[in-house]
């Protein structure tokens, strides 16, 4: 289960409670392209858009996945374009549920394989305030401060 890209900056802006994991439904040249690590998650996020249909669709928007450059010329091809996720009408449901709870974003967490196919996690979270982050990087560098000093001991 090889990962393709990690989305690093959504642990850091939210407290994320739950993750889910979806198909994504790509162009063939899209397939390549991600396949070989050109897939920028950065900035993107995870939506439900009403349709016709009884429950509507999940789609991930502004991910990034640049043109393969051995797929020749695409016209009108746009990399940011909406991806529609392919999830269960279950999952689609609760994810109705927790939508409308205040305060909660679906962020996309990463891109990996899993036998051929392309999944995409995105887990459910809760924006996280400025002095919680500041909270969060004291803590890191407390706890590289601690190991430092332990392995200094160890060797003397």
């Amino acid at each position: 289960m090889p990962t393709l890209a990690i989305n690093k900056r959504a642990y850091y802006d939210y407290e994320i409670k739950d993750k889910f994991e979806v198909g994504i439904m790509l162009l063939g040249h899209e397939v390549k392209s991600v396949k070989t690590g050109h897939i920028n998650l950065k900035g993107s996020y995870v939506t439900l858009k009403k349709t016709k249909k009884e429950l509507p669709e999940i789609y991930l928007i502004n991910a990034h996945i640049p043109l393969y450059k051995f797929a020749g010329k695409a016209k009108d091809y746009n990399p940011t374009r909406p991806r529609k996720l392919l999830a269960k009408k279950k999952e689609i449901r609760y994810l109705i549920g927790k939508k409308q709870e205040q305060g909660l974003t679906l962020a996309p967490l990463k891109i990996y394989t899993k036998r051929s196919l392309i999944k995409l996690e995105f887990g459910i979270g809760k924006g996280k305030k400025k002095f919680d982050k500041r909270e969060l990087i004291k803590k890191r560098e407390l706890d590289r401060s601690t190991r430092t000093l332990i392995k200094r001991r160890l060797k003397n």
